[in-house]
């Protein structure tokens, strides 16, 4: 498991359409698995399970992320899961890293 956070001076619904599409258009095996939206007095909070193939793993990893703000600011967690074939402990972890790397270079780039 890999966990990175951030707070951006961007909205919520510019910011969720950024990750979506950077997410779905970076890896030719991602896949938007589900998501959910919950409004309580103007912050906003989403979240959004993505999944992707692990060359270098050869497994599947997730991807969790969960969006907290209103139309100013973000506050970002996003937390992978998977990509590891042990039984008791994780053999490796490099699916997971480089599914939060595309993730951090998403917003890096915007």
């Amino acid at each position: 498991m890999a966990k990175y956070e951030r707070h951006m001076s961007v909205g919520i619904s510019t910011l969720l359409n950024v990750i979506h599409d950077g997410i779905l258009n970076g890896s030719a095996s991602a896949s938007y698995e589900d998501g959910s939206d919950f409004n309580i007095d103007g912050v906003r909070c989403a979240v959004r399970v993505y999944e992707r193939y692990s060359m270098m793993g050869k497994n599947r990893v997730s991807l969790s992320v969960t969006l907290l703000g209103d139309e100013t600011q973000t506050m970002v967690s996003a937390i992978t899961a998977g990509g590891s074939q042990a039984v008791f402990f994780k053999m490796n972890t490099f699916g997971e890293e480089s599914f939060l790397e595309c993730l951090e270079s998403i917003l890096d780039q915007y």
